[in-house]
């Protein structure tokens, strides 16, 4: 389905039913491939939220930031602060951490959106090292540096000491209305988040806004050239995308209320870069297949270690089990990045459009045989009747 096709609005809602269906039931579809404990779900949730703003920006407009991780930075901070300061109750702390985000991302994008292409992506880029140095030395009162803002029992929490709840002596959990953010009830805040946000990202998209920002990527020039002012759009894509991060950072710190400066870092900005090119960038379910596949090469590779490949082995003998451990040990624990690095080589020469151009080539030729078929007994049927005409 290209991005310019008219979808009707039932559809839609077809196609947000099943999803809220998968999502839902991980825990349970989940189980075969070792994925199905509630730290694992959640960061697909969270950075699920990361990859689909994101590609607000990169998949709809073209412009690639490499800065991202500044508005995921933020949200943390953000959130471990109303924490610490207001309420153990995640609403506060994610309305602040996405409001300020987008308060940041507006400050950035006023300047790094004056430039386009490369440079666009370099300001960008800049932007973020700035704010993780800043975060890690300047800001330590604001950040405590590269420890880590982290909560005490010495907290003041003025919202929930006005609301008579009383500390029990250690340090307490994020919570919505008292439903643990961590576990099985956390996976499960974070996953109508993502759902809520891929909802708000799917109206986008097919949206007149939306379409705007995809006639931007196809030919910016020529829409410049018919009077239309293409800034206005272009900042409210980055302040929404970095909304997203935003939200996306303050669920990290609900699910560990731990910010530190690692989070701004690019190697962060660079992992949902390669998150959305890997799904597909500018398709709709892409962004979160990507964030799927990424979290679980990153758990559960990097978790075989040499006795847990020379148990899977036992089965040869131990002349041939050892070498072969160790030659499957380089792509797995410590080595998944060499993996992970060889799967995104092969989906950028084979598959361009990453892993929904492959499931789109799959659906065709399937489509096409089924074409096929009916017409090829329809031939034979013709050809015996020929044939019995030709006896006759």
């Amino acid at each position: 389905m290209s991005n310019t096709k008219i979808v009707s609005p039932k559809k839609d809602m077809i196609f947000m039913a099943i999803l809220s269906v998968v999502v839902l039931t991980m825990p349970i579809w989940l189980q075969p491939f070792g994925a199905a404990y509630p730290d694992l779900m959640q960061k697909f949730m969270i950075f699920g939220i990361f990859a689909i703003g994101y590609n607000i920006l990169f998949g709809l407009t073209g412009y690639l930031s490499f800065g991202h991780a500044a508005f995921l930075g933020v949200g943390s901070y953000t959130a471990v602060w109303s924490f610490k300061l207001l309420s153990m109750n995640v609403i506060p702390a994610m309305i602040f951490g996405t409001v300020l985000s987008g308060l940041f991302a507006l400050a950035i994008g006023f300047v790094s959106l004056r430039r386009s292409g490369i440079y666009f992506s370099i300001l960008t880029l800049a932007f973020a090292q700035m704010s993780y140095n800043l975060a890690y030395s300047v800001l330590t009162p604001i950040t405590n540096g590269e420890t880590g803002l982290q909560l005490e029992q010495a907290d003041p929490r003025v919202l929930d000491r006005m609301s008579g709840i009383v500390d029990d002596g250690s340090l307490p959990t994020p919570n919505l209305f008292g439903i643990e953010g961590i576990g099985y009830s956390g996976f499960y805040i974070c996953a109508a988040l993502m759902l809520i946000s891929f909802f708000i990202y799917l109206r986008i998209f097919r949206s007149p806004f939306g379409l705007k920002l995809r006639a931007i990527k196809s030919n910016q020039n020529r829409m410049g050239y018919t009077g239309f002012s293409t800034r206005p759009y272009l900042m409210t894509a980055f302040v929404i995308s970095g909304m997203y991060a935003g939200l996306a950072g303050s669920l990290l710190a609900v699910t560990d209320p731990l910010a530190g400066a690692e989070r701004m870092q690019w190697t962060a900005s660079g992992e949902v870069v390669l998150i959305t090119i890997l799904g597909g960038v500018g398709t709709l379910i892409g962004p979160l297949l990507g964030a799927g596949i990424i979290k679980y090469f990153e758990n559960i590779f990097s978790a075989f270690n040499d006795t847990v490949l020379l148990n899977a082995f036992s089965f040869l003998p131990d002349w041939l089990a050892h070498p072969v451990a160790s030659v499957v040990g380089l792509f797995v624990g410590e080595g998944w990045h060499l993996t992970l690095g060889l799967v995104f080589m092969l989906i950028v020469i084979f598959l361009p459009g990453g892993i929904m151009e492959g499931i789109t080539r799959l659906t065709r030729l399937v489509t096409k045989r089924e074409k096929a078929e009916p017409k090829s007994e329809a031939h034979e049927t013709k050809e015996k009747e020929q044939t019995s005409a030709g006896e006759v």
